[in-house]
C-alpha cells in the first residue's frame, strides 16, 4: 500500500536532507596497516562486520550518542571472526543527526577500508570504529592525525591562548562534568572569537581521557602554531579549534563572553551570525525530530497492516476454515547474516515478487530466501498466498516453506534450497539440456503431475496454481521436481469448475 506523505512533512524531509548533506563532512580515516591476514578476511568475519555496522547504525537513533557492540564469539582477546564496534557522536549531537552520521560512516568505512580487520573513520559529527581485537576501554593515541587549514593567525599570543583554553576544556570534560567532552568559545581580542571542542571515547575513564587529550594538545605547537583553524585526531580522542561556531549551543556548552558594548552601538555582525546559526540549527533539529517520528509511525503502521493482512485474509479459505498457519518465524538478523545482508553475491535470481538469495543458517541448513520488493503493491497479496497455501501443503513434489519473517518493514519467506535450480535453466541451456535424457524427463513430468494431482484432488484445499511454468519447477539434488511460487494461486470450492479474475496474469 502506497503511503501519502503530507506536504509539510515532505518539506521538512527535504529541508532535513539538504541540511544534513551540507553539514555532514568526512574528515579522515585510518584502515591500519595492510597485511595478508587482513586482506583474506573470512566470510564469517564479513558477515559479523555487516551485522555490527547495521546494529550500530540502528542504535544511534535512540541512544545518547554513544554505544558499542560485539558480534561473533568474542570469547578470547583476539578472535578473527568476532567484530568489536563502537560509535561516538559529538557531544551536542543525538537522535536523527547522530544516526545519519553513523549510517553514512558505516557505509563509507566499507568503501574506504575494504577487506580490513580493523578501521576507524571520522566525520565532523561522529567517529566509527571496528576491529577483530577487543579495544573497548583501551586508551589508543596512535595513529594520530593533524588537520590544519591555511588561515593564519594575526595574534602572536594566539597559540598560548589556544593551548590554555584547550586545557580548561579538558578540565571541564574530565573533572567538572565527567562527560568526557566539552565545547565552548572565548574572546581572543576585540571583535574576534575562537571556539574549541575536546572529546574522548566514552568507554575511557576520566584519567585515561585526560591523558589522551594531553597527548593531542602537546602536538599543537608543532603542527598548528600559526594557524587559527585546526584539529588533532586519534582513535580514542580528538581536539578541535576554529574561528567560527561549529557546534550547537546547548546547556552543556558555553558561548564566548561578550565584549563591553560601545555606547550607541548596535548588535555586532558576529552576534547576528551566532543568532542566525542558532535559529537555523534549532529549526533543523525540529525538522529531524518530526521526520523521525513520522518514519517511526509509518513503519509501525506498515508492519501492523502486514501482520493483520496475514491474520485476516479474505476469500474462499476464510469461508472454508479459519486461518491456522503453524509456520515458524525466523528473526530478521539470522536471515540477514545467512545471506550476507542480501548481497549480490548471494542472489540466486529476481522476479516480479522480489529477489531470491541463498543463505546458510547457523545449524548449517542451506535455504533460499525470497525477499518481497518494497515497491511491489501486489507482492503483499502474493506473500500472503505463499504463507497461507504452502504452510498447509505437504507433498514431496511441492517446495517446502521453512519459515517467514515480518520485521522492520521486511517481508521474507525461507524455503528449502534447491541445488539444481529451476527446470527452465536446464531446458534452455545447451550443456545442461544434455543431462535430461528421456528417462529423467519422464520422471520430472510424472513428479509435476503428482504435485498437481495433490493440489487439485488430494489436499485439504483445492488449489489452482495459475502460474505453472518451467521457471516455477525447482529440482532438488536428485533432480526430483518441486512446484514453487504460489503467489497467484487460488482456492476452489468443492464442485466449482470455473472462476473469474479481475486481471490477466499467470500462465
Amino acid at each position: 500500500m502506497a503511503t501519502r506523505i503530507p506536504r509539510f512533512v515532505g518539506f521538512f524531509m527535504t529541508l532535513f536532507t539538504m541540511a544534513s548533506a551540507q553539514s555532514l563532512n568526512y574528515v579522515n580515516d585510518d584502515c591500519h596497516n595492510s597485511t595478508t591476514k587482513e586482506q583474506a578476511i573470512t566470510l564469517a568475519f564479513r558477515t559479523n562486520l555487516n551485522s555490527t555496522l547495521s546494529r550500530l547504525s540502528s542504535d544511534a537513533a535512540t541512544s545518547k550518542g554513544y554505544n558499542h557492540t560485539t558480534t561473533g564469539n568474542g570469547s578470547t582477546p583476539v578472535d578473527d571472526d568476532a567484530v568489536y564496534g563502537l560509535y561516538d557522536c559529538r557531544g551536542d549531537v543525538t537522535g536523527p543527526f547522530c544516526q545519519f552520521c553513523v549510517s553514512t560512516a558505516a557505509s563509507e568505512i566499507l568503501q574506504q577500508c575494504p577487506n580490513r580487520s580493523s578501521a576507524v573513520i571520522w566525520y565532523n559529527y561522529c567517529i566509527l570504529r571496528y576491529s577483530n581485537n577487543n579495544f573497548f576501554g583501551n586508551l589508543t593515541t596512535t595513529p594520530s592525525w593533524e588537520i590544519v587549514e591555511a588561515k593564519n593567525s594575526t595574534d602572536p599570543e594566539e597559540l598560548q591562548k589556544a593551548e590554555s583554553y584547550m586545557q580548561s576544556l579538558k578540565r571541564e570534560a574530565t573533572v567538572e562534568s565527567n562527560k568526557l567532552y566539552a565545547m565552548g568559545g572565548f574572546n581572543l581580542s576585540d571583535g574576534e572569537e575562537r571556539y574549541g571542542l575536546v572529546q574522548c571515547s566514552r568507554d575511557l575513564t576520566n584519567d585515561e581521557c585526560s591523558q589522551c587529550l594531553d597527548a593531542m594538545i602537546q602536538k599543537v605547537p608543532q603542527c598548528c602554531g600559526t594557524k587559527r583553524s585546526w584539529q588533532v585526531l586519534a582513535p580514542s580522542c580528538l581536539i578541535k579549534y576554529d574561528d567560527f561556531m561549529f557546534y550547537q549551543i546547548t546547556d552543556q556548552t558555553s558561548s564566548p563572553l561578550p565584549n563591553p558594548a560601545k555606547k550607541g552601538g548596535s548588535i555586532g555582525s558576529k552576534t547576528l551570525i551566532i543568532i542566525t546559526v542558532s535559529v537555523l540549527v534549532a529549526l533543523i533539529f525540529l525538522c529531524c525530530s518530526i521526520y523521525y517520528l513520522w518514519r517511526k509511525y509509518v513503519t509501525n503502521k506498515d508492519e501492523l497492516i502486514s501482520v493483520n493482512t496475514l491474520r485476516s485474509f479474505h476469500g474462499y479459505v476464510q469461508r472454508e476454515e479459519p486461518l491456522n498457519v503453524d509456520l515458524p518465524t525466523i528473526p530478521l538478523i539470522w536471515i540477514q547474516q545467512s545471506t550476507n545482508y542480501f548481497s549480490e553475491f548471494s542472489k540466486l535470481g529476481e522476479g516480479g515478487f522480489g529477489s531470491v538469495h541463498k543463505g546458510n543458517l547457523e545449524d548449517g541448513t542451506e535455504v533460499a530466501v525470497k525477499r518481497l520488493s518494497k515497491a511491489s503493491g501486489q507482492g503483499l497479496e502474493e506473500f500472503k498466498n505463499e504463507v497461507i497455501f504452502i504452510a498447509k501443503l505437504q507433498h514431496r513434489n511441492l517446495v517446502r516453506l521453512l519459515g517467514c519473517c515480518i520485521e522492520e518493514n521486511e517481508k521474507l519467506l525461507v524455503y528449502e534450497y534447491m541445488p539444481n535450480s529451476s527446470l527452465d535453466s536446464h531446458l534452455f541451456n545447451e550443456e545442461k539440456r544434455k543431462q535430461l535424457d528421456w528417462k529423467l524427463r519422464l520422471s520430472i513430468i510424472n513428479g509435476i503431475a503428482k504435485g498437481l494431482l495433490y493440489l487439485h484432488e488430494d489436499s485439504r484445499l483445492r488449489i489452482i496454481h495459475r502460474d505453472l511454468k518451467a521457471s516455477n519447477v525447482l529440482l532438488d539434488q536428485e533432480m526430483n521436481p518441486k512446484i514453487s511460487d504460489f503467489g497467484l494461486a487460488r482456492t476452489f470450492e468443492k464442485g466449482q469448475s470455473q472462476e473469474s479474475t479481475r486481471r490477466v496474469m499467470g500462465t
